[in-house]
């Protein structure tokens, strides 16, 4: 009797064998907000950079000048106090919101995990800005706003706030904290909930107390979460202009002038110049850039703790 041969399956075709590989369906998945970046950030960033070294105040043709818009810029005391105050204002934001949301977190991780309390957290993050600064402009009005009031009341005195040039540009860090330390309270202790309990079981048995425990497992074992936190809330410090173009619009004398607001004026209230304003703009991205390397380097981003007490 002869045997049967039985047909192999015929070979897949190109398309079924990238349908079925890995790589192909994580780059499909991406392709659209890839597609986003590249249309909405990559080429408008490149297009920055030409206009850069040009002169062009949007009627006419752009004008090549080469460097003459850094030198300009380099130049100008207004951009390097914009600069002074932007790093006040991060000084003050910073240290503060991130110290505060670890407290914040800390507190819940012991005592609550309400989903009530974390609604209630993240919800001054989800009103807009605008919205937050007119609420606190109300607020510490010098007259009639009362926080001002229960001031006056308390034997401390009326105080300035947005009008003073002296405590301006800390109000605004502190609208700012206020909306931002219960979203970043959220993320810390979500950084919290990967942490083994045993690992403080383990440290209570060995006699460490409760700031030995978060100097030792707590914070290190954070340091991905905290990495994440500095990076993106520098980086939005940096770029802070809603608040301050609500509550101050620069003032008092040019006390909250920002970098981003030194780069409004140039376009819309100087001369319309857009060849020194994307100067600006490219200046504070080297900055950043330059500020996110070194907290990745020094926070050693890239590595965990957790490999070492497993």
């Amino acid at each position: 009797m002869a045997a049967v041969k039985i047909a192999s399956p015929p070979e897949p075709g190109l398309f079924a064998r990238l349908a079925n590989s890995q790589t192909f369906l994580g780059y499909a998945f991406i392709l659209p907000s890839l597609i986003g970046f590249v249309v909405f950030f990559a080429v408008p960033a490149v297009s920055s950079l030409f206009i850069s070294f040009t002169e062009w105040n949007l009627l006419t043709d752009a004008e090549y000048v080469g460097l003459q818009n850094y030198e300009t810029l380099f130049a100008d005391d207004r951009f390097w106090r914009a600069l002074q105050i932007t790093l006040t204002y991060v000084l003050w934001n910073i240290p503060i919101q991130t110290v505060l949301a670890i407290g914040i977190a800390l507190i819940m991780d012991k005592l609550s995990n309400s989903p009530l309390l974390r609604g209630l957290l993240i919800l001054p993050w989800l009103m807009p800005n605008v919205v937050v600064a007119m609420l606190f402009v109300w607020l510490l009005d010098p007259t009639l706003g009362i926080i001002n009031i229960f001031l006056q009341n308390i034997g401390i005195g009326r105080q300035g706030f947005f009008g003073d040039p002296n405590q301006a540009i800390a109000s605004v860090a502190g609208v700012n904290i206020w909306r931002h330390m219960g979203y970043t309270a959220i993320l810390i202790f979500a950084g919290l909930k990967t942490i083994p309990k045993s690992l403080y079981e383990a440290a209570r048995v060995d006699g460490a107390n409760g700031l030995v425990q978060f100097l030792r497992i707590t914070l290190p074992l954070l340091r991905p979460v905290l990495v994440f936190v500095l990076v993106t809330t520098v980086i939005g410090s940096f770029q802070i202009f809603d608040t301050i173009a609500v509550a101050t619009e620069g003032g008092p004398a040019g006390a909250t002038r920002t970098i981003i607001v030194y780069i409004y004026e140039q376009v819309f209230e100087r001369r319309i110049n857009m060849g020194l304003a994307t100067a600006a703009c490219v200046v504070l991205f080297l900055i950043l850039i330059t500020v996110t390397i070194i907290q990745t380097r020094f926070l050693r981003a890239n590595q965990s703790d957790l490999a070492e007490y497993s």
